[in-house]
């Protein structure tokens, strides 16, 4: 087998700092430590023949198995739930890492790698609310695809900023585009930002909510933390959902 590079060599081809410094093409995590361990795991990868595709396609198996992995009731199904987020994060660093190191593009690995990132998100939604129904009423259940239906609206309201800017021979949106032009919006930008409120709508900080909320049940012997999570999470996703498409229409995003 051939001799696995060096990690220097790895980081300076598969970690090009433009991509590490974006801030939107790089997750918290991934800069803060998922990198780190993504490059052992990269260096010993693309010594063997498999495809970016297929890490790709184990990243959505990851985070779609996050989802079912809650209908395990009590903190095992929790705990579960976080470490498979946690590999969906670690394939989706070291699919495009394995990429640019065998100069292995294509638009399929793209295309399954938005796709994955709808199907996570929302099978962990989905997931949630049937974890919340139980021993409960089934009306956790609708809270839990309400939440599914407003992650996907997230993630398609930003990905149809480029179909309309490509359909109308516009080339992609730089970061300054981005900005509200409003200032009443650009403000609520800003404290949103600060809070951060905004990361629950994301699959790897809901599974982490989820499993702090599953450590409280146990504790206290009562599946209500799950429901308060549930319902909160529901909660900021269609506010985000509101936020997001004024933030999109009130920019230069699509002019």
């Amino acid at each position: 087998m051939v001799a696995a590079p060096s990690l220097a060599e790895v980081r300076a081809v598969c970690q090009p700092r433009a991509k590490l410094r974006s801030r939107n093409g790089e997750h918290w995590a991934g800069r803060l430590y998922m990198r780190r361990l993504s490059l052992h795991a990269t260096r010993q990868l693309v010594r063997t023949p498999v495809s970016p595709n297929t890490l790709t396609w184990t990243m959505v198996v990851c985070g779609v198995g996050a989802g079912a992995a809650l209908l395990i009731p009590g903190l095992p199904g929790a705990i579960l739930a976080a470490v498979l987020f946690q590999l969906f994060l670690l394939f989706d660093c070291v699919d495009g890492e394995v990429a640019r190191w065998k100069r292995r593009y294509s638009a399929t690995g793209i295309y399954v790698d938005r796709l994955g990132a709808y199907l996570a998100d929302a099978a962990l939604m989905v997931g949630a609310g049937l974890r919340a129904a139980q021993g409960a009423s089934g009306g956790w259940i609708s809270v839990g695809l309400a939440a599914a239906l407003g992650v996907v609206l997230l993630k398609a309201s930003t990905d149809l900023v480029d179909v309309a800017r490509a359909r109308h021979g516009m080339p992609l949106a730089d970061d300054e585009a981005t900005r509200p032009r409003s200032r009443g919006i650009a403000a609520a930008r800003r404290l949103a930002s600060a809070l951060k409120i905004h990361r629950l709508t994301n699959g790897i900080e809901a599974s982490l909510a989820l499993l702090a909320a599953a450590v409280v049940d146990a504790v206290i012997g009562s599946g209500d933390p799950t429901r308060f999570t549930v319902a909160a999470i529901a909660t900021v996703t269609w506010v985000m959902v509101a936020a997001h498409l004024g933030s999109i229409l009130s920019s230069s995003r699509l002019r």
